[in-house]
């Protein structure tokens, strides 16, 4: 394996492996073709039917139903998926075999038929879950003994997840806006495919690495949880083979998990179908609520129980990362309003004509926005190209062959937009915003965690959850006169580019602590089990968003859109003021980690 490893970093792309960057396209080519098609989602399912580009006409609260169940599961799945990669096919596999399931997914949802559209998005949902872990476990593989280099490599890749996203919903939402559904979802498609073929190609790259499961599952600690008390680690360790998982544990496991699946299947289809897979009420509860709250209860007493078990210092530092779970659902159920109700307020109450200097303004932006980016991506390109050819020929004239065609869209995209004198801003270009806004401001946040005034995990939890609630205000304040009921406004479009930027300083200050936390506190033996309740936090996160953000016609016929939108300013505000005011009790818990 160590020859594998030196061999990969024989060949190195800005001080990296070739092989770091054929992952880093790979996820690109994922991440568009994810966030292209999502992003349209919402859209698509709530567009009139007599349009010009008619969609289905759904309810929003039918869509959002429906958009938070498909974002729960892309969470519970990497759970399975990783734990297959782990026992049987490897991580290099699971990600060929993620990437052919995604790639059929998105060719069913061309055919903008009900079967096809659920059909699509079931095998999104398995596709995701052998591809999102195993990526991730490549990396950590390829830089073993390397760990100097691996905040570097980890910061490359999250740069190929947000260009992958940027462009994802920046071509894919105007091809589908502007020339109709299947265009935008047959592109996400066809970038799927091509990152397909160019990882099959390449694979040969990577020796065996990611080929074959470990016998003996490792788990990589960024910082050892007991780095100065060696003997205290020994106890921990004792303390952790003293615990394993006992009967009555994997029949709990088996009942919350059983309740969450019934219950996320059963919102939409009861919604959207009228099929009721639970048709009993329990008081004011109806089977549903009744299922959810069990199935949590049963979960919670499960935490509980097993984190009783370990030694005190352990147990307190579980408790520290659970508390952080918690923060993280509230997060979760506001940040993901981006691509629901966000979307839908950028589609129907905000102002995108542009005419005269407005519009010319905005092209320009735009051409900078896009061209830029892809310019620098082009050059890395150039640059693994000059490194690999002779190695992974095929796989680069693919790579090239994707380029050539993304140019293609581009440049057709600026000249349909430079051709007219007006312009209408798509409902899907804010989206780009959340990914633009990280890569700008992604080093300045990074500066300020290494410099001494580097807040605490619960300052910064607290921090991010405020900077998510000011999004929201920004948005409160610029709906305020908004009548009540109203489907329609023409709400400047400041306010929403205002909110995404609030709402991704938040994100930089949540998104990279929570695993990195996680990592530190939890004991290497219980480390999985602690990343699917993680991966659950955000699942429960994500349903959260669809429930809330479908309520917004409801809220905004009773009351208005400004009084949707002053819930999320309030709860995720008053949820960061109460992680400031546990900081000193996290901070016992952690005992000394930081």
């Amino acid at each position: 394996m160590n020859t594998d490893i030196e061999n990969l970093f024989k060949d190195k792309v800005i001080g990296h492996p070739a092989g770091l960057f054929v992952i880093f396209f790979t996820e690109m080519w994922e991440r568009f073709s994810f966030y292209g098609m999502r992003i349209l989602l919402v859209l698509f399912l709530t567009a009139p039917l007599i349009d010009a580009n008619p969609g289905w006409e759904w309810p929003r609260e039918h869509a959002l139903s429906l958009i938070g169940t498909y974002g729960a599961l892309l969470y519970l799945t990497p759970i399975v998926g990783g734990w297959l990669a782990d026992k049987y096919t490897g991580y290099k596999w699971a990600v060929i075999i993620g990437c052919f399931i995604m790639m059929l997914g998105h060719a069913a949802m061309v055919f903008e038929t009900p079967w096809s559209l659920y059909l699509g998005l079931a095998l999104l949902i398995i596709g995701t879950g052998f591809f999102k872990p195993n990526m991730t476990s490549m990396i950590s593989e390829m830089y073993k003994g390397k760990e100097s280099k691996k905040d570097g490599a980890y910061t490359i890749y999250y740069m190929g997840v947000n260009a992958g996203a940027f462009f994802g919903m920046m071509l894919c939402g105007y091809l589908a806006e502007n020339v109709g559904w299947s265009y935008g979802f047959g592109l996400a498609g066809i970038f799927m495919l091509l990152g397909l073929i160019q990882f099959w190609l390449a694979k040969n790259l990577f020796g065996q690495i990611g080929e074959k499961p470990s016998k003996v599952h490792e788990v990589e600690l960024p910082q050892n949880i007991n780095e100065e008390a060696p003997s205290e680690h020994i106890r921990d360790d004792d303390n952790e083979k003293l615990n394993p998982f006992t009967t009555l544990d994997k029949v709990l496991i088996a009942l919350s998990s059983l309740g969450g699946l019934l219950y996320l299947f059963n919102d939409p289809l009861s919604i959207i179908g009228g099929v009721d897979l639970l048709p009993f009420s329990l008081g004011n509860l109806n089977g549903s609520n009744t299922v959810i709250l069990i199935a949590l209860a049963l979960f919670l007493f499960l935490i509980i129980s097993r984190i009783s078990r370990y030694s005190k210092i352990v147990r307190d530092r579980i408790i520290a990362v659970s508390v952080f779970g918690i923060f993280t659902v509230f997060f979760f159920a506001a940040f993901e309003q981006s691509l629901g109700s966000m979307t839908l307020f950028a589609r129907d109450y905000t102002e995108r004509a542009l005419t005269g200097n407005s519009a010319m303004v905005f092209k320009i932006i735009d051409l900078i926005l896009t061209v830029g980016p892809l310019a620098i991506i082009t050059w890395v390109l150039y640059l693994l190209f000059k490194k690999t050819y002779s190695k992974i020929p095929y796989s680069n004239i693919i790579l090239a062959l994707s380029f050539a065609f993304l140019w293609y869209i581009v440049f057709y995209k600026i000249n349909k937009e430079f051709s007219k004198d007006a312009t209408e801003v798509p409902a899907s270009w804010f989206g780009i915003l959340n990914s633009f806004f990280i890569i700008t401001l992604a080093p300045l946040f990074s500066k300020w965690w290494e410099s001494k005034y580097n807040p605490s995990a619960a300052m910064k939890y607290g921090i991010g959850l405020i900077l998510l609630g000011l999004g929201f205000g920004i948005l409160v304040f610029g709906t305020m006169g908004i009548p009540q009921g109203a489907k329609t406004a023409s709400v400047s479009m400041v306010f929403l580019i205002l909110a995404y930027l609030f709402h991704t300083m938040g994100e930089l200050c949540i998104s990279p602590v929570g695993l990195s936390y996680l990592s530190k506190l939890v004991p290497g033996r219980m480390i999985g089990f602690m990343f699917g309740i993680w991966y659950l936090a955000i699942a429960i996160g994500q349903k959260s968003a669809g429930k809330m953000g479908g309520m917004i016609d409801k809220i905004t016929e009773e009351y208005s859109l400004s009084t949707f939108f002053l819930i999320f300013t309030l709860v995720p505000a008053a949820v960061g003021v109460v992680s400031m005011v546990l900081n000193p009790v996290l901070k016992r818990l952690m005992h000394g980690v930081r």
